[in-house]
């Protein structure tokens, strides 16, 4: 079987905008949703709901990938999974290793997501020796000191780094260094790396920080509303009443 270093997806070369191959896996993700219940075609409608876009946008994502539908009937189903699939790259083996075997390392070992979706966990290192043949999700872990043996005996061009902050960089050099061409990177710093080598980081602390933004302007905004109300309710009362604040005189009939 192909690994991941004797061919690279041709996204790129195909003209493929970066927000178009972003939300590909979206769109990958209700397909396959949908071929498990085993629903013959889509519309663009219920498809971009499924995905959470609007369908002006899924149509013009499609178009990159030269699958347009069929006016009346949508798209066929099995063939977008292949389609889009093969556009990811995602119909040949990926090995891929993770370093870092903490709490985090040992939850990215054990996503049972990786291998449903064209990823192989290669191996798994941490440079901790007492890690060193424990099994995690029934993969012995191996010691740092095999990084660069473990990257060429496998044929690895992705390596996921959930390390402490301050080992990330020298893990990231040295899979680089050993051929890595493509991080995934959940430690909270920022990666440097040369031009060719890609990364992707995921940071969690960060995700949560921009919702407690959206929340606290959200109480913000209700905090806003209210006030605005009891000025509003304020100055009708106000209208109820006379000139020196009394009440009028109700007039006769």
């Amino acid at each position: 079987m192909a690994t991941g270093r004797t061919h690279r997806p041709a996204t790129r070369s195909r003209g493929i905008p970066e927000a178009t191959v972003a939300r590909l896996p979206l769109y990958l993700r209700a397909l396959t949703a949908l071929s498990e219940r085993s629903v013959p075609t889509v519309s663009s409608e219920e498809l971009a709901a499924a995905a959470g876009v609007n369908s002006a946008k899924l149509r013009k994502d499609f178009s990159y990938l030269g699958s347009y539908g069929t006016r009346g009937v949508g798209y066929d189903v099995e063939y977008l999974v292949y389609q889009i699939s093969r556009e990811l790259g995602l119909t040949q083996d990926w090995p891929v290793v993770i370093v870092g075997i903490g709490n985090l390392g040992a939850a990215l070992a054990n996503y049972g997501g990786f291998a449903s979706r064209g990823f192989r966990v290669a191996a798994l290192i941490d440079a901790d020796p007492a890690m060193a043949g424990k099994p995690v999700a029934g993969i012995p872990v191996q010691h740092t000191d095999e990084l660069e043996k473990i990257i060429q005996d496998n044929g690895v061009s992705i390596g996921v780094i959930a390390t402490p902050a301050g080992a990330a960089q020298q893990v990231c050099d040295r899979l680089v260094a050993a051929g890595v061409t493509s991080i995934l990177n959940f430690a909270p710093t920022v990666l440097s790396v040369p031009d060719g080598v890609d990364v992707r980081k995921v940071d969690l602390s960060i995700e949560l920080q921009i919702l407690a933004f959206h929340e606290q302007r959200k109480a913000g905004e209700e905090a806003g509303n209210g006030a605005a109300q009891q000025a509003a309710a304020a100055r009708s009362d106000a209208a109820d009443q006379g000139p020196d604040g009394d009440v009028p005189a109700v007039m006769p009939a």
